[in-house]
């Protein structure tokens, strides 16, 4: 009886034909899609966010960590999103915990904008908010905001009504107050760099200032209230305190920290720790690039001495704003190369224990969300929103 023999399929034909040659690359070709790894911030094709992100990875490949005690601060589940995409600069989050919102500035765009949490709306908090910068919400849940074009620094009380905290120090005008943190005691502590002495983010000096040296530029155009500007001339750069009954003090001076920036508090308020930065508008010499830490002793700052010099990889890296987490963690956001930029954080002893790589380099974040759980990081244009395995410890 003759036996009958099916056709080969295609892939039998080809295995007899060859030997057997396809069989032995096919375990190969199966392990090279095993290991293939999702979309990131550097991957070709890099990651997608918004509507076109598609599916999460977890963990978020993009959530890098550099020692294993990072993982007790992160939540694996948890990917990286982008919450908002409209900005030009965003800067200075803080977070309401009685309003459950979000209050960020768009600093050229001279917004104050906010992120409602129950909805994921971002709607406009005041249409014009005088270039400002950063923001804090006070123990008294009242909103301190820095503004760079008035060079100012105000309060927003809970009647609506609004208070200048400070515009002048020894008489003359402030540069353009960059970021704030609240003390227990009842004090205000700001930094006061030049950023803001320019068009785009500010106005720039009266004829013959640092900024403003031939006068070419009309820095009295632009706001209707231009007759209420404090500073008119840059100074230079300082650190304040404000203390509760409304006493300025220069905490530190250009010579201690040049360019300060960002600032944050340790949880139990022993050490404040400042950015600094490169050199601003009409400044020869910028900062250092580096974190530095100062212990606080009352209403004075001393033994200062670098936290983290901020090179990363053969590349220096610039620190802007950050927050300390309950362990005292610090969240520094960075920019730098592609790949590189984002947010680095570091060990209470310096240590870097991981970091979040974003596609902008990351100008500022904090901590939000009813259990305060999530980072919200600000990114050149964008927001971005993680959510995490630690809670942040400033009030806002």
């Amino acid at each position: 009886m003759m036996e009958l023999k099916m056709p080969l399929a295609r892939r039998g034909f080809l295995t007899t034909a060859l030997g057997g040659a396809v069989c032995a690359a096919l375990p190969a070709r199966a392990a090279t899609e095993a290991t293939a790894t999702p979309p990131n911030v550097i991957s070709q094709p890099p990651r997608q966010w918004g509507a076109a992100a598609g599916p999460a990875y977890f963990p978020d490949p993009d959530v890098i960590a550099l020692d294993p005690s990072f993982s007790n601060l992160t939540y694996f589940a948890a990917p990286i999103r982008r919450i908002y995409d409209k900005g030009d600069w965003t800067e200075g989050p803080a977070w309401s915990s009685e309003g459950r919102y979000l209050v960020f500035s768009d600093v050229v765009q001279s917004k104050a904008l906010r992120y409602i949490w129950e909805t994921g709306e971002v709607t406009e908090f005041r249409p014009d908010s005088y270039a400002a910068n950063g923001n804090c919400f006070d123990f008294q849940g009242r909103l301190i905001t820095c503004e760079d074009f008035f060079r100012r620094l105000v309060r927003f009380e809970h009647d609506g009504s609004v208070t200048v905290l400070a515009d002048k120090f020894k008489g003359k005008g402030l540069n353009s107050p960059n970021d704030v943190v609240p003390h227990p005691d009842g004090s205000i502590w700001f930094t006061d760099p030049g950023y803001g002495t320019n068009i785009s983010e500010g106005h720039a000096d009266e004829p013959g200032g640092p900024t403003n040296p031939d006068g070419k530029i009309r820095w009295k155009i632009g706001r209707e209230l231009i007759g209420e500007i404090g500073g008119v001339r840059r100074q230079q750069d300082h650190v304040f305190r404000l203390a509760p009954d409304g006493t300025l003090k220069a905490v530190l001076m250009e010579k201690d920290v040049t360019c300060p920036n960002g600032l944050a508090f340790s949880p139990d308020y022993k050490k404040l720790y400042i950015a600094s930065t490169p050199a601003g508008p009409g400044q020869k010499k910028g900062g250092d690039q580096a974190i530095h830490v100062f212990d606080v002793q009352g209403d004075s700052l001393t033994n200062g001495r670098v936290f983290a010099d901020m090179r990363f990889h053969g590349a220096q890296m610039n620190p802007d704003g950050f927050r300390a987490d309950v362990f005292g963690n610090l969240w520094c956001g960075v920019t730098g190369p592609l790949g590189l930029c984002g947010v680095f954080v570091f060990s209470p002893q310096g240590v870097l224990l991981g970091r979040i790589r974003l596609p902008q380099g990351c100008s500022n974040l904090t901590f939000a969300g009813p259990k305060r759980d999530h980072i919200v990081m600000c990114a050149g244009s964008a927001l971005y929103m993680l959510q995490v395995g630690v809670q942040g410890a400033a009030s806002s």
